[in-house]
Parts: C-alpha cells; structure tokens; sequence
C-alpha cells in the first residue's frame, strides 16, 4: 500500500459543500477554494498534492443515478490516465454514499489506485460539524497508504465498499459495514469484459421487496416495463410466496426472456440459502440467483456493473454468485 503522491478530489456535491439558499440547503460550487482556504489553516499537516475536479452541477445525493456513476468513472480514468493521479477522494452526499460506494466497486474492478469516499452529515462551516475531520482523514489515510479497491472513510473509521450502509441519519457514526452473513466462492481472475476500462451503459433495474399481498399482477406490471434485472428482497433465507402459482410463473416467464432474477434477505443480519425452506427452493426453481449476504446496494450495483457491460444472462447470473471484490467473502 504505498502512499500517494498525487491525488484527484472529485467533488460531486452533497451536504459537505452546501450553502444556505432561500429555499434552505442546497449543492453549491466552489469547494475547491474553501477547501485549499482550510488546508492553508493547517499546513503542518503533510498531505500529498491534489488536483480538483467536480461534476456539474453539483447535486444533492437524494438525486443521485447511474448517469452520474459512470460520469465518475469517467473522471476517475481521465485523472489516473491522463493527469498521473495515484489515489482518488470522492466527495459525497450521505443519502446515497452507500450506494455509489458499492457500484463504484464493481465498476471499478481492477483499478490499480485507492479510491475513497467521504462526506458529512454537516455542511463544512457549520458548527461543530464533522466534514473538514472527514474529508482531512481520507486524505490522511490515502498519503499513508490506504488499501486497493473502494472504501468508504467516515467518522475515523475505513470501512469496505461493498459491505457498507447507512444505518442513521442523527449522528455521526452514521455508517457502518453491515453484519451479514458473507459466503461465496472468490473469482481466480478477473474477465476482461468486467475491467474498469470496459464501457457500461445505463440499466433498467428494479427493487421489489416481498410483503404479504404482494400479487402477481403488481411483478407482471413492474416486469412489462422492461426491466433487465430485478432484485426480490426475500424474507428470512430467501422464502416467498410458494403457494402463489400465478405469481411464480410471472417469475418463471421473465426468467426465461431474458431478465436476470436475483434475491437477497430482508434481514438486517440475513443471508439467502435457498434449499432451507421448499418456499425458498421454489424461488429458486423460476430462475432466481442467491445473493448470499450482500447488502441491497451491492447486490443492485453488482447487477448494474454485469448488465451495463452487456453481459449475457447466464454470465450475469455466474458472476453475480461470486466473490468480486470482497462483497461475499468473510472477514
């Protein structure tokens, strides 16, 4: 893990670099000055040089989609193959850090720099507020040395990014890598056709969590408007509705044109393991692939890394079951 010499910070928005509006807080540019402005402040503080760049306009995270995923990549290859950068801090807002966390990873795979993400739940100048000891930290962690792959810094902690998730919205201790179940047989070399270099394109996924009353025709509808990956939020070990044939056949026909069928749990602590139940089982038999542990946003952003690269079904299913980059392996 060598340390950085040269690093990119990618501002993307956020509560880190809002500022008061008539409408209340709101994005705003020009972080890149109140930033070298605070470093200045405390120059015996050794950090690597840094280069500044930012999307526009900068965005609330609650607007966050895939477009912007990919605009960050895109930024991230150009400051590594063009600008010499040998580390990466991403500046984001809270709603949807996890999320960007877990597609990055899987978009990112094979990336041969760190890439941190930070943010705050108090924009920087306010009192108290945590953003300047967040955003320092990462900076902190990438001149010492930070580890390959995608991690989220928050709070003094560094935690994985595909394993994290924001779990409160008052404090800040507001992420933390989720306690889940992680198994899964790792990949031995990583596919050309999933490298960081390879182009992606936009998805149409869906999120369907199961609840009692769930009917067939509300999965027919979501299915017709031609999702490509649907992601079931099971109950428990991965059981749903086994006594529903109308339902499961809805299932079964979008498995067999085309749709790539995953699930994982609904359990905070849950893990998917299909042959417990038969009711998990019969998911299993209509095309649905186990998501083992993973969390929602990375199994969603492990599906948009394998679809957006115009990966066949089958392909997509295989590696969706592997171990990419640490989202399934134990600890």
């Amino acid at each position: 893990m060598p340390a950085a010499q040269k690093l990119l910070v990618l501002y993307t928005g956020g509560t880190i670099g809002m500022q008061m509006s008539a409408a209340g807080l709101a994005p705003a540019s020009g972080f890149e000055a109140r930033l070298r402005e605070q470093q200045a402040r405390h120059a015996q503080s050794a950090l690597p040089n840094w280069i500044f760049r930012e999307l526009l306009p900068p965005i609330d995270s609650a607007n966050m989609n895939q477009g912007h995923w990919l605009a960050m990549v895109a930024a991230i290859r150009q400051a590594i193959e063009r600008d010499g950068c040998d580390g990466v801090l991403v500046l984001h807002g809270t709603d949807t850090l996890a999320y960007s966390a877990t597609a990055l990873s899987f978009l990112l795979l094979g990336l041969p720099v760190p890439v941190l993400l930070t943010g705050s739940m108090l924009p920087a100048g306010s009192e108290n507020s945590d953003a300047w000891p967040n955003l320092f930290g990462a900076l902190r962690v990438l001149a010492a040395g930070a580890p390959s792959g995608v991690h989220l810094f928050f709070n003094g902690a560094l935690l994985h990014g595909a394993r994290v998730g924001k779990l409160r919205s008052d404090a800040f201790d507001a992420f933390q890598v989720l306690p889940r179940r992680r198994q899964g047989e790792r990949l031995e070399a990583l596919p050309a056709q999933i490298d960081y270099r390879q182009p992606r394109q936009p998805v149409n996924l869906a999120l369907q969590p199961l609840f009692p009353g769930l009917r067939a025709a509300h999965l027919r509808a979501l299915l017709d408007s031609g999702v490509q990956g649907l992601l079931l939020e099971c109950y428990g070990s991965g059981t749903g509705p086994s006594d529903d044939a109308e339902l499961l056949e809805v299932l079964r026909q979008a498995h067999a044109r085309g749709v790539v069928l995953a699930a994982i749990s609904q359990c905070p602590q849950g893990h998917v393991e299909f042959g417990v139940y038969a009711a998990g089982s019969q998911l299993a038999a209509v095309g649905l692939v186990s998501g083992g542990g993973m969390t929602r946003e990375a199994a969603l952003g492990k599906l948009f890394a394998l679809l957006g690269a115009g990966l066949p079904q089958a392909e997509v299913e295989r590696l969706f079951a592997l171990d990419l980059c640490g989202e399934c392996a134990a600890d």
